[in-house]
């Protein structure tokens, strides 16, 4: 069994859990994924299955596309990526939400919401100057670099630039609820991106304690 699957982020509502406790849960449109390669050891080097997601139109579909999917006997995907496998799988084969169970914890893997230029306050929490009138430093970085020696700014310097648009990972999350007809996963909290954004939903690498 594959330990990933790809799912639409559809937004967050709330869920009532053991009684009157409420809980803000993320919905996620998880499949059906098809299979679409299956890599091996023999012939790659190692074991993955390249699963993909949300049909394309055949006039989107290019002449190396087409024979790709057909090779697979699979109608064409708009999304393909490659996630860890576990067991025997074969071209063909469909995952579904089905593939996790209620209580599991996962994580998310997301492209955050783009936010475009922004200063070190708003992207990095400076704390800026002094906010009176008769101050000239408010909102800027500060000193960012040293003297003659190096005579340069060092690498990894927190300045202003791109904020969001980044692939981001939220990990250990719990899976509180699953609706195995309409292929939705329900996780406790947020995860990156805005509605409609694709995320991968694999196990979670951290150790339970």
């Amino acid at each position: 069994m594959a330990k990933a699957i790809l799912g639409r982020k559809l937004g967050m509502t709330q869920l009532f859990v053991e009684g009157e406790r409420l809980m803000p849960v993320t919905v996620i449109e998880t499949g059906p994924c098809a299979i679409v390669q299956v890599r091996t050891v023999e012939r790659d080097g190692y074991e993955a299955a390249q699963i993909g997601f949300l049909d394309l139109a055949e006039s989107r579909v290019n002449l190396p596309m087409e024979g790709h999917f057909k090779k697979a006997k699979v109608d064409p995907k708009r999304h393909l990526a490659e996630v860890p496998l576990d067991g025997e799988m074969k071209t063909g084969d469909v995952l579904k939400a089905d593939m996790f169970s209620e209580g599991q914890r996962v994580d998310v893997v997301g492209v955050s919401k783009g936010k475009g230029f922004a200063g070190v306050v708003k992207r990095h929490n400076f704390r800026g100057g002094p906010g009176g009138h008769g101050s000239h430093f408010h909102r800027a970085p500060g000193s960012v670099g040293a003297c003659a020696t190096p005579s340069r700014i060092h690498k990894g310097m927190k300045m202003a630039g791109q904020m969001g648009n980044a692939r981001v990972t939220v990990q250990n999350l719990e899976i509180v609820r699953i609706d195995a007809d309409q292929n939705l996963v329900m996780l406790k909290g947020a995860i990156p991106g805005g509605k409609g954004a694709v995320v991968m939903v694999k196990e979670t690498c951290k150790v339970p304690k």
